[in-house]
């Protein structure tokens, strides 16, 4: 039996991520991985930009099924759209086999999904409207501070008297950052500050379902080493009797949890469906 190939796209509302997968007698096996800023683009371009330099990357002449998950469900080349919840979570168990339960830190929004080894969802909690826990909160206050998106992690582990803002609204939050800057505050502890803001609001949305010992971080945020170990301290901090904090767990692909899920369960439904003609093929 040929190996399958399969696609997954994660249109999230700061960037595409795209994914090729094979699979030799079911194992998954990523071949290449795209991301890019939407920005004010087209959302259609970029979704096409991706999906070519993925495809190009990977060196495949077609692929057996799209599997589109986030706001992707108008991709008009697509064969299937998988709900974000599933996705993340077959995506981090992909990246990180031990993991009981999944952050999903965006641009705009942060869920946590608890999950079982299979990747069935047990439980999902989801933050409010407000952008103060976002990545795109935190890109505009670094913006202001001057620093760029690469900076924040480790500025943030420079801080020595950390200054917490508002965890409630992202305008008061921005208000305390601008009072912090007139006082002389340090950009580290500010950050830091920020982060533990952040990191407990997260906390708190994790401890609302059973999250196990293993949290795994996706999305924009996975890479901020900074809000990693505050949440790290946040659930270190907390008096649990049940046992030791969980840990929390990364990846350098951890962007592309969504996409890697999604291209996972694309694979199911193409074998399930008995293996449709391609639904991509490279021109």
């Amino acid at each position: 039996m040929p190996n399958t190939v399969t696609a997954g796209i994660d249109v999230g509302s700061g960037a595409v991520k795209a994914v090729v997968m094979e699979f030799a007698d079911g194992t998954p096996r990523l071949l290449s991985q795209v991301s890019s800023r939407i920005r004010k683009r087209d959302i259609a371009d970029v979704v096409n930009e991706v999906m070519n330099q993925a495809t190009a990357a990977a060196g495949v002449a077609a692929i057996d099924y799209v599997a589109t998950t986030g706001e992707g469900e108008d991709i008009a080349f697509a064969t299937g759209h998988f709900y974000g919840m599933t996705t993340h979570a077959r995506g981090a168990l992909f990246l990180e086999p031990a993991a009981t339960a999944v952050l999903d830190a965006g641009a705009l929004h942060a869920r946590a999904v608890a999950m079982d080894p299979r990747g069935k969802v047990l439980n999902y909690k989801m933050t409010s409207q407000c952008a103060s826990g976002s990545g795109q909160f935190l890109e505009n206050i670094a913006r202001y501070l001057g620093v760029s998106q690469a900076e924040i992690g480790p500025l943030s582990l420079q801080a020595d008297r950390p200054e917490k803002c508002s965890g409630i609204c992202a305008v008061l939050a921005e208000t305390d950052v601008i009072n912090m800057v007139s006082r002389g505050v340090s950009t580290p502890n500010i950050l830091r500050g920020i982060h533990e803001s952040m990191s407990g609001r997260f906390a708190r949305l994790l401890r609302s379902l059973e999250h196990g010992p293993v949290i795994f971080m996706s999305g924009g945020l996975a890479g901020d080493v900074g809000l990693v170990k505050a949440l790290e301290d946040e659930f270190a901090a907390l008096k649990a009797p049940a046992g030791p904090p969980p840990r929390i767990a990364t990846h350098p692909d951890s962007i592309f949890a969504g996409a890697v899920g999604a291209a996972i369960w694309g694979e199911f439904r193409h074998r399930k469906l008995g293996g449709a003609e391609p639904a991509w093929k490279v021109a």
